[in-house]
């Protein structure tokens, strides 16, 4: 299926914000499984909805960070925001979503092979993503995989004082 792409508009900013958090819910429901009811409000924002909306909203307004929307049935489907560095010659997503109406139909592989391209038009030799190694984070380390990226495991750990 092709799915259109197209630059992010301020009219799409609901749309974009109301997918990402269906999308994110996932993760912070596995976060809180993982870390239990005493680190998890401790380590995690305390509102996940309202940090996320938050920061959503910011990168979206953010004019050094270049965001697309793909559009499905006439519908924002998912995004992707990415940030360049001309002097490492680095781009970055800083963020990506696909509404859970629209995953397994190749919109986040599509999100980010046109990141990717747009990130080699731009000069850019190295991308980067990061995202968790929870369940809840799958759906985004399985398109990150699909596009060709090479994980790094890392660990962070937490402790309540």
């Amino acid at each position: 299926m092709a799915v259109p792409i197209r630059r992010f508009d301020i009219s799409d900013i609901d749309a974009v914000v109301r997918l990402s958090l269906l999308a994110w819910e996932p993760v912070f429901v596995a976060w809180e499984r993982i870390l239990g009811p005493e680190l998890y409000p401790i380590a995690i924002y305390r509102d996940w909805r309202a940090s996320q909306q938050e920061a959503v909203e910011r990168i979206c307004h953010d004019e050094e960070i270049m965001t697309w929307v793909s559009e499905v049935d006439g519908q924002v489907a998912g995004f992707v925001s990415y940030s360049l560095n001309d002097e490492s010659k680095t781009g970055e997503v800083e963020l990506i979503a696909v509404s859970p109406d629209y995953q397994n139909r190749g919109v986040g592989t599509a999100l980010n092979d046109f990141a990717l391209e747009k990130m080699k038009e731009a000069g850019m030799n190295l991308a980067v993503a990061a995202t968790g190694g929870d369940e809840g984070h799958a759906p985004a380390r399985r398109s990150y995989e699909k596009a060709g990226y090479t994980a790094l495991p890392l660990a962070r750990y937490y402790k309540a004082l």
